[in-house]
C-alpha cells in the first residue's frame, strides 16, 4: 500500500521470474503457478514463452488468458513506462526473459529501479542463472567473483587491459562467432597461462565444460564453438597481472582508432594496467626490446 492525500490506494506488485536456462525440469512449481495466475506477463520473446508454456503443459493466465507483451532491449524504455502505469493503477506484472533471471544481461533493471523509486513492491521468483551455474562447474574459486556480461565489440584490448589486475574470478557471456577472438584477446591481456573454463549449453543435452589455460582454450576455440556460451576466468594471482607487450600496443591502438591522441592513449593505458608510462611509450614508438613491468 502507498498513502495518498486523504485516502489509500492499492498499487500492483512487480515480480521478476527466472526461467530455466535449458532444462525444462528446472522450472519450479511457483514459477508455473505464477504464469498460470498472472493477468499481465512481459516477456523478452513472447513466442519462446508460449513454447515454454506448451512444453510445461500450462496455459498462461489459465482459462481467462493473460495479456502477454514483448519486453526486450529495443522497446524496454517505452514498455517500462506502460507497465509502470499499470502497476500504479493496481495491476500486477510478471516479467520473464528467454532464460535466467530478468535484469541480469536481460531486460528488467529499468522497471525494477523505477518501481523501487516509487515504492511499488518488487519481488522475485528465483530461478537458474547461467552466471552462477558456470561459476560453480568451472572448478575455479567461487568465494569472490564478478559478472561482466558480454565484452564490448570495440576497444576489447583496452577493456581487458583495465581488468588485468582483477583478483576475483570473472564470469563473461560470449557469442559463438566471437568466442575464439575473445579468448585470444584474454590470453593477451591476462596471460596465456591464466586458468579458465568455457561452459556451453549448460543444463542442456549437449552441455560441455572445457577447462584449461586461456592459451589452450583460445587454440581449441579456433575450430568453432556452438551454443550458449559462458566464460569463467581465474582472477589475478598477485597485486597486478603482467601484461604482454603485444597487448599494451593493441590497447593504445584501440584508443587511437577511437580518436584519442596517442600521448593521451599511452597515459590512459599505463594508468589502467599499472604499467609504467615510459614503458608503454617505448613500446608504441619501438624504442628498445623491454618486457612488461607492473
Amino acid at each position: 500500500m502507498v498513502e495518498g492525500v486523504g485516502d489509500e490506494r492499492r498499487v500492483g506488485t512487480l515480480t521478476l521470474a527466472g526461467l530455466p536456462i535449458g532444462n525444462l525440469e528446472d522450472a519450479p512449481p511457483r514459477l508455473l503457478r505464477a504464469l498460470e495466475s498472472s493477468a499481465v506477463v512481459a516477456a523478452e520473446d513472447t513466442r519462446r514463452l508460449k513454447q515454454f508454456a506448451g512444453r510445461a503443459g500450462i496455459r498462461i493466465g489459465a482459462e481467462e488468458g493473460a495479456r502477454v507483451v514483448s519486453y526486450y532491449d529495443a522497446n524496454e524504455s517505452k514498455r517500462s513506462e506502460e507497465l509502470l502505469a499499470g502497476l500504479r493503477g493496481g495491476g500486477d506484472v510478471l516479467v520473464v526473459t528467454d532464460a535466467g533471471m530478468p535484469g541480469v544481461s536481460d531486460p528488467g533493471y529499468r522497471l525494477a529501479s523505477a518501481c523501487a523509486e516509487e515504492g511499488i513492491p518488487v519481488t522475485a521468483i528465483p530461478g537458474p542463472s547461467a552466471v552462477t551455474t558456470a561459476l560453480v562447474v568451472s572448478g575455479l574459486p567461487t568465494d569472490r567473483f564478478c559478472f561482466e556480461g558480454f565484452p564490448p565489440r570495440k576497444g576489447l584490448a583496452r577493456y581487458l587491459a583495465g581488468m588485468a589486475g582483477e583478483r576475483r574470478t570473472m564470469v563473461f557471456f560470449e557469442s559463438t562467432h566471437r568466442i575464439a577472438a575473445t579468448l585470444t584477446a584474454m590470453a593477451g591481456a591476462f596471460g596465456t597461462d591464466r586458468r579458465a573454463a568455457v561452459c556451453r549449453e549448460l543444463t542442456k543435452t549437449y552441455e560441455q565444460v572445457r577447462r584449461g589455460t586461456l592459451g589452450e582454450l583460445a587454440e581449441w576455440a579456433g575450430a568453432g564453438v556452438r551454443g550458449e556460451i559462458s566464460v569463467v576466468v581465474e582472477g589475478a594471482g598477485g597485486a597486478s597481472a603482467d601484461t604482454t607487450d603485444e597487448h599494451l600496443r593493441a590497447a593504445v591502438a584501440d584508443l587511437v582508432e577511437e580518436g584519442v591522441r596517442r600521448k593521451d592513449a599511452i597515459a590512459r593505458v599505463a594508468k589502467e594496467t599499472g604499467v609504467r608510462k615510459r614503458h608503454v611509450y617505448d613500446l608504441v614508438h619501438g624504442i628498445g626490446e623491454t618486457s612488461s613491468q607492473a
